[in-house]
């Protein structure tokens, strides 16, 4: 990207940081079919179950990981694949969610965002069969943070969609996790479904255990491995850029999406009263600052968004709001810069 860009589109995806390149570059210099039987297959079997190994240890994970093309098609594969008999979500879940639960029962959401988990152990008891609960951890429009861990698991088998919060966040104590490398530094197509147990979905053949058929892709993983390890807490500082804008915004007569629930520190969705939210991104883009609208991950279209639907928000009011979001590079300097385009455009709105 241009450097005289601003990029404040993070939660989308982030840069491929140094160390994820450089294993990257240096896997695609010699590597081998994992699966052959010769002494390079060996070799490069050998580095993928380090890999493997490695990606636990950065995350804190000691169950089974099982590699897939991203966040996605983990999500596909545990919800897709469970042993389980009602299938519970939220609706402020992302699409990749929604697409493949579209019989489940919706738990309500407050105006916060924030899903009522407290109904769940209802659902065991009344049924006598094991719920699947799919939940994100953080949501991708709004970074409202669910509790996951205050949940009652009698009888639930939870699914944690951590795509935004994986290596940031400390994981939930759930039973299926998914994960995807480019939003945390590693590169794009590569992510992760962790599993506890690997009896709690049925399998499908070919490689990962008979879990995920077709060669891995090594020098991906290898990619994924480094940008885990190289990873910082850099949300503090997020945290303190996040509360200048927050401020900001408030003081230009924008308002704070979820503003008093638990947000991570480098998501925030702001609503400009009496601009749209596609005129918003036009300006900022010539302003030559990427934000975003709702999520990214649909068609790169605009669309109404479901969370805000979902938290009480009308289709006008929804329709004003952008997500900005932040990564370890983004600096004081920057959230002036956006604050500026922002007020500029506020004051000729109203």
């Amino acid at each position: 990207m241009a450097s005289d860009r601003l990029y404040l589109d993070h939660a989308a995806t982030t840069p491929i940081v140094p160390q994820a390149k450089a294993a990257m570059a240096e896997a695609l210099e010699s590597w081998s079919n994992p699966s052959s039987p010769h002494g390079d297959g060996r070799a490069a079997r050998a580095a993928l179950e380090d890999a493997r190994r490695r990606i636990g240890a950065a995350l804190g994970w000691d169950g089974q990981i099982i590699f897939t093309s991203g966040a996605s098609e983990a999500i596909a594969m545990g919800l897709g694949r469970a042993k389980a008999g009602r299938i519970l979500t939220s609706p402020v879940e992302h699409d990749s969610v929604l697409r493949v639960t579209p019989g489940a029962e919706r738990l309500d959401v407050t105006s916060d965002g924030l899903a009522t988990l407290s109904a769940i152990g209802e659902g065991p008891e009344r049924t006598g069969e094991r719920v699947l609960l799919a939940i994100q951890h953080v949501n991708n429009e709004t970074g409202v943070i669910q509790p996951l861990d205050a949940i009652d698991r009698e009888g639930v088998i939870l699914f944690a969609d951590c795509a935004q919060s994986a290596a940031k966040l400390p994981l939930p104590d759930a039973d299926m996790i998914a994960i995807s490398a480019h939003k945390f530094g590693g590169p794009p197509g590569i992510g992760a479904l962790l599993i506890k147990d690997l009896t709690l979905i049925h399998p499908s053949g070919g490689q990962e255990q008979g879990y995920r058929p077709g060669t891995e892709n090594l020098p991906a993983i290898l990619g994924m491995a480094a940008a885990l390890e190289a990873r910082t807490d850099w949300l503090p500082k997020a945290a303190a850029l996040r509360a200048q804008l927050d401020a900001a915004i408030e003081a230009s007569g924008g308002q704070i999406v979820a503003r008093d629930a638990p947000r991570i520190p480098y998501i925030a969705s702001y609503r400009m009263p009496g601009l749209s939210a596609r005129a918003q991104l036009i300006q900022f883009d010539l302003a030559g600052i990427s934000v975003s609208a709702g999520s990214a991950c649909s068609s790169g279209s605009l669309k109404p968004s479901h969370v805000l639907h979902a938290m009480g928000w009308d289709e006008a009011q929804a329709g004003e709001v952008v997500r900005v979001s932040f990564g370890p590079a983004t600096s004081e300097a920057d959230i002036d810069r956006f604050i500026a385009a922002w007020t500029r455009m506020a004051e000729r709105a109203r």
